[in-house]
């Protein structure tokens, strides 16, 4: 197994092992759902090994997460998204169901992920002719600077003024050397507040509001491109500093090298081989009792839900998407339902469960230090900017923890979520007064941890409203 050990860490290439500790960089505890997003994002590496015959066989592994809010479930399917740089979409399940059948079109979740996929392929297509882009854009500037005969073969081409290319009575060698030395000066900076007439393209859209029905929200968006296509743009001459025109140019020179063709193909593969969507509050949708009442929209939500986890085919603007491998990461707290709630065949394609363990203040703890985004480094790095030095000492982190965990039990428990109002009750006379107080070391304490925060932990209305 050697082999293994040799994979780069990065995108689906990483093991199980390697997973779960990218994951607990940011998030505390929960190690049996960091196992079953590892292996399940693992096998998709590993699907794309097998034999072509057998690979479309094989199906995803649906995970439902069970387990109260704020205790890390979207938090471990968002940081999962990213290790694999696969095309991610977080949507509640409630979004589908209103009132009967009032709510979203099930398919739209499907075009959302492409949308995604499309800007982020975009984005990284755009990365790589970055250097072309600068290049090109470079010698637009210059033509810019230096009026005359374009030497840059994408810039248009003005007449020649009587004399050579450098303007009237300029000889051409020396229109040669001018350039060259607004190129160096261009290059180490100078003329960044040098102004410049720049032609920006402009299109007219007609402004149109159409009040669609549930499922046609697409419509109105649909509708304004293909008046935008028919109406013509124009363009608008505009008196620009250099630092600005280059941000435009550098625009435009990346969207003409950028082969759409080839962006909209690979971002329909990530989505179909790559994507993934969380569906959060799947309990929601859960029937409790099938005979009467809203929970027949649930139902017939999950029905609709169905076909979209089971794969099928959904037409989007960027063309059809299968969506038979697509991951599907579901979660809910389950306080008045079950999963065995859900229809028969909505179970069925979701064979991994796992459930998520509430957090007490031993995991407070490390949530507000250990991981690489803990709220603790957040504040002190925000407090640094006023030239303040922000410590916590050990003891008031164990205090903060504590009583978050007593508001948590006394209210709602909202988990890890309670930290952030705790902190910024805390921290709020400091934030404050931070900008008259000068640069200086500031120690919070156990002590005035108490002091700020104890009269409202013991007053039970009051942290009710206010933490």
């Amino acid at each position: 197994m050697e082999w293994l050990k040799a994979l780069p860490v990065s995108g689906d290439h990483l093991t199980p092992r390697q997973i779960v500790a990218e994951l607990d960089k940011y998030i505390v505890g929960q190690v049996d759902a960091k196992r079953s997003v590892a292996i399940a994002l693992r096998n998709r590496w590993r699907r794309q090994q097998v034999p072509e015959a057998l690979r479309d066989e094989i199906a995803p592994k649906n995970i439902i997460m069970i387990g109260p809010t704020g205790v890390g479930k979207t938090e471990i399917a968002r940081r999962l998204a990213k290790l694999a740089q696969s095309p991610f979409l977080k949507i509640e399940a409630s979004k589908f169901t209103e009132v009967g059948y009032v709510g979203r079109d099930v398919e739209s979740m499907v075009r959302d992920l492409m949308e995604l996929a499309v800007n982020l392929v975009k984005s990284e297509e755009r990365e790589k002719v970055q250097a072309k882009a600068v290049e090109a854009v470079e010698e637009r500037l210059l033509d810019l600077l230096l009026p005359g005969r374009p030497l840059s073969p994408v810039a248009p081409v003005a007449p020649v003024a009587p004399g050579g290319p450098g303007g009237p009575g300029v000889p051409e060698g020396e229109a040669d050397h001018t350039r060259e030395k607004l190129r160096s000066m261009l290059r180490a900076g100078r003329l960044e507040e040098r102004f410049v007439d720049l032609e920006v393209s402009q299109r007219v859209t007609p402004v149109v509001e159409i009040f669609s029905a549930a499922g046609m929200e697409e419509m109105d968006f649909n509708f304004k491109e293909m008046l935008g296509n028919i109406f013509p743009s124009r363009t608008k001459q505009r008196r620009l500093k250099i630092a600005e025109a280059r941000e435009i140019l550098v625009q435009e020179e990346s969207s003409r090298l950028i082969d759409m063709d080839k962006v909209l193909e690979e971002a329909r593969r990530k989505v179909e081989q790559h994507g993934i969507i969380f569906l959060d509050e799947i309990d929601k949708i859960a029937s409790r009792d099938h005979t009467r009442g809203p929970d027949v929209s649930r139902e017939g939500v999950q029905r609709d839900l169905l076909p979209i986890v089971e794969g099928t085919t959904v037409n989007t603007k960027y063309g059809m998407v299968r969506t038979d491998h697509i991951l599907f990461i579901a979660s809910g707290a389950f306080h008045m339902s079950r999963p065995s709630d859900l229809i028969p065949e909505m179970q069925g394609r979701f064979p991994i469960r796992v459930e998520l363990h509430s957090l007490g203040p031993a995991e407070f703890e490390r949530i507000l230090t250990e991981p690489e985004n803990a709220l603790v480094k957040q504040y002190r790095a925000l407090m640094e900017t006023e030239g303040i030095r922000l410590t916590f000492t050990p003891e008031a982190v164990r205090e903060i923890a504590s009583l978050a965990t007593r508001v948590n039990e006394r209210t709602e428990n909202i988990g890890a979520r309670r930290l952030h109002t705790v902190m910024e009750k805390l921290l709020e006379e400091i934030s404050f007064t931070a900008p008259e107080l000068g640069a200086q070391k500031i120690t919070i304490t156990d002590g005035y941890v108490r002091e700020r925060l104890g009269s409202l932990i013991e007053d039970e209305d009051l942290s009710r409203y206010i933490l």
